[in-house]
């Protein structure tokens, strides 16, 4: 479900660095300096952590009633590096109904501001804009320009005539690693209209005045440093922008308020209002399918298992399709929907065994930013259902054939649902998982040779975010997945490796390795061989030092993982030195070791557990993490020693 205004196209067919262009107009009459062509202008002050300077950007949005709008933007962008090629990357997203393009233009100069290429609209290339979806009306038009020596700057220029739309879009005034010397943004709107805006990472006082029936805004920035989005900080808690909003619009021919959640939530109730049943005759089928089945709870997870099975996921993206679904009779028939078709399926499932639920809109993938209470505005691009189940509110990820239910994971969790009611809407909060709920739990076998070789045998048992990645892993190529498992677990190169994708019952997955190794022994001395007494890293990954961390850090979720690893000595050789036991302790987390030998059966046994509790860090913790993770590396590396028998 994603609406015109922020469907400019994560795709590009020239290139993978796609831009994602906001809401913008058409600029006043403003004298630009010819300094500004010039790379030799930019104070140094703005260069330093910069891979761009954007050194002029005027944006100008005339609102023309709900759902009409006329945008001009014109932009320069000096372009410092490789790292900024995506600045060359002109894409424009449309409608052919509903949003045409003009005056566009794109002109490339060198580092002394000498013009070497222009590009029109006629030179963009026209595609259908289908990342994904079965079939969509969405289009782009596409330029990119290659750089070949730096810097150079890009000046792009169009206008935007906009006849649907939901809400206002936003202004993105700086990314990572960008400076920025000036940038305007000028709105025009009716005094009527209950023109709202929403600062994010940013403090700025507009100009406002009034024309006649109009008010008139104007943003304005200069001289903004780069700086660099932290490693494991989230976008949406750093980037300054400026959300804009009215009270009514106009989406494909249909009208609605967006002047509260609950107004909105009723404009999507009304949308669906039309779709969500079974025919009668069906409603009775699944009924007969499910009165053997005592709780409520108990058929809404077989309806749900059933619709798993039954039905498959497409994105189909067709006029006011962008937010009202298929009807569930047509999913029924046809076996297939997207997020919306299948959660409003889902919905009418249970409505045939009287169960209630509510569809529910959310901004999806990990980390996203969630909704804000105080501020209705359509930052949504997935649907999924709640079911409130009395003392037991459950939620629902429709459109995934593996997701357990009852369980959401990071792409939904942990953030704000529109909830949709006979009343509106409503904005809740959704789960969060506990590191119980991803869980990685392991054994390993280790076998040595005299020659420093062994061969190793590993079970897996995943459950939540990790049983979604190993079976997610196990469906692409065998070639892939050894190179998947190697990455994420931090295993030492085998000479064999074979993988086993076992099975995936209650909620839990199985995945067993076998890996031979040559030489698995790391330093060989006389009658000394020394080991990592372990198959894999619990913790396969570091943090960066940072002294003076500024923003949270993010995991996609909390997690539990643990392994028992028994090592089995060669004939003829005995325990020298024993790595110690270790327990280490973080605000959120923990990582214990324990090591025991046993002589009869020549076998060293350990004992392994980490976990992180929280999947946000504050940044007043980071270093405490940080620390953390060094130790538990520095603990995963102690070595095991063992000699032959005098």
């Amino acid at each position: 479900m994603r609406t015109m205004q922020n469907k400019y196209l994560s795709y590009f067919l020239f290139t993978a660095a796609a831009i994602t262009l906001s809401a913008n107009t058409y600029s006043q009459d403003r004298k630009i300096d010819q300094a500004l062509y010039s790379a030799a202008s930019i104070p140094d002050s703005l260069k330093e952590g910069a891979n761009s300077v954007v050194r002029y950007s005027a944006t100008d949005i005339v609102v023309k009633g709900p759902g009409k709008m006329v945008i001009r933007r014109h932009n320069i962008v000096t372009v410092l590096n490789e790292k900024a090629d995506r600045e060359a990357v002109m894409i424009l997203g449309y409608n052919k109904k509903y949003v045409s393009f003009s005056d566009i233009e794109m002109r490339i100069y060198n580092d002394k501001g000498v013009s070497l290429k222009k590009y029109h609209k006629g030179d963009m290339y026209d595609g259908a804009a289908n990342g994904g979806e079965l079939v969509s009306d969405e289009r782009f038009l596409g330029a990119r320009h290659t750089i070949a020596s730096y810097p150079a700057t890009v000046e792009t220029e169009y206008e935007e005539d906009i006849g649907s739309m939901v809400d206002l879009g936003g202004w993105e005034i700086q990314d990572n690693e960008q400076s920025v010397q000036n940038a305007y943004v000028h709105v025009q709107i009716g005094n009527d209209a209950g023109f709202r805006y929403l600062e994010k990472n940013i403090k700025i006082t507009p100009e406002k005045k009034a024309v006649e029936n109009l008010d008139d805004y104007t943003w304005k920035v200069s001289n903004l440093k780069a700086f660099k989005i932290e490693e494991g900080a989230v976008a949406w808690r750093v980037l300054p922008r400026i959300y804009f909003a009215d009270n009514n619009f106009e989406f494909y021919g249909v009208k609605g308020n967006f002047s509260t959640w609950t107004e909105f939530g009723k404009f999507i109730k009304g949308l669906n209002a039309d779709v969500c049943s079974l025919s009668p005759p069906r409603e009775e089928e699944i009924r007969k399918m499910t009165d053997t089945i005592k709780t409520d709870k108990a058929k809404a997870e077989f309806l749900y298992n059933y619709m798993q099975k039954s039905m498959r996921y497409v994105s189909v993206q067709l006029g006011i399709g962008g937010l009202k679904p298929f009807p569930a009779t047509f999913v029924d028939q046809q076996k297939y929907g997207d997020c919306k078709a299948l959660s409003n399926y889902m919905y009418a499932l249970l409505k045939a065994v009287h169960i209630p639920s509510n569809y529910a809109v959310i901004n999806a993938e990990a980390n996203k930013e969630p909704a804000d209470f105080s501020f209705p505005y359509n930052g949504f691009n997935h649907v999924i259902l709640c079911i409130p189940f009395k003392g037991d509110t459950t939620w629902v990820e429709c459109t995934s054939s593996i997701t357990k239910f009852g369980k959401l994971g990071p792409f939904t969790e942990n953030r704000t649902a529109l909830l949709i009611s006979d009343d509106g809407g409503k904005l809740v909060n959704t789960p969060r998982s506990k590191m119980e709920d991803n869980q990685f739990n392991s054994e390993a076998l280790i076998v040595l040779d005299a020659e420093g070789g062994a061969k190793t045998q590993v079970k897996i048992l995943s459950t939540g975010e990790y049983r979604f990645d190993y079976i997610n892993i196990a469906a692409t190529k065998m070639d892939d997945q050894k190179e998947a498992y190697l990455h994420m677990l931090n295993i030492k190169q085998p000479s064999t490796f074979n993988i086993t994708s076992g099975k995936d019952i209650g909620g839990v997955k199985e995945v067993d390795f076998d890996l031979e190794y040559d030489k698995f022994c790391d330093v060989m001395a006389g009658d000394k061989q020394f080991y990592k007494p372990r198959a894999f890293d619990l913790c396969a990954f570091s943090v960066p030092i940072e002294e003076k961390r500024k923003s949270d850090f993010y995991f996609e979720s909390p997690m539990q993982k643990s392994c028992v690893t028994t090592i089995e000595l060669p004939a003829g050789f005995e325990v020298e030195t024993l790595p110690v036991n270790q327990s280490l302790k973080f605000t959120y987390g923990s990582y214990d070791i324990t090591y025991v030998y046993n002589a009869t059966k020549n076998q060293v046994v350990s004992t392994a557990k980490f976990n992180i509790t929280n999947h946000v860090i504050p940044a007043a913790k980071y270093t405490e993490l940080q620390q953390y993770i060094d130790a538990v590396a520095r603990a995963q590396n102690k070595k095991l020693v063992i000699k032959r028998k005098a």
